[in-house]
């Protein structure tokens, strides 16, 4: 069964039978007014992997050990100095350049295949 929306003049599909007035979904959208997404995630000011050190200590004075809140221990530690080491570049090969190091490595590996083959037939094993 359809019934006209009672506000736009829409047609609503899959009304229920005892149904009288209907009112579509962007009327309720309309109405109601467009939700907002929150967002997920807000910095709290603390260094990455904080709740995996033994103490930390944040600049208000508040004391964490493993990650939970010590309420006692408040303002009675020095903040917890963070060192954060420079992330290192990642060296961006060509495609030709990998093949070249590829070759390099199995020509350095046959060597060496070679080299222990000639020293167990000249009996020089382990030497």
């Amino acid at each position: 069964m359809s019934l006209e929306c009672k506000k736009c003049g829409r047609w609503v599909e899959n009304v229920g039978d005892n149904a009288v007035t209907v009112t579509c979904s962007l009327c309720t959208l309309m109405s109601v007014g467009i939700p907002e997404e929150k967002k997920s995630y807000t910095p709290t000011g603390r260094p990455p992997g904080w709740h995996f050190m033994a103490e930390f200590v944040d600049k208000d004075g508040n004391v964490f050990h493993k990650g939970k809140e010590i309420k006692k221990l408040k303002g009675t530690l020095p903040p917890t100095k963070v060192v954060s080491k420079p992330k290192k570049k990642v060296k961006r090969r060509s495609k030709e350049q990998i093949l070249i190091d590829r070759h390099n490595e199995k020509k350095q590996a046959l060597k060496k295949a070679i080299k222990k083959q000639k020293d167990f037939l000249n009996h020089q094993v382990g030497k």
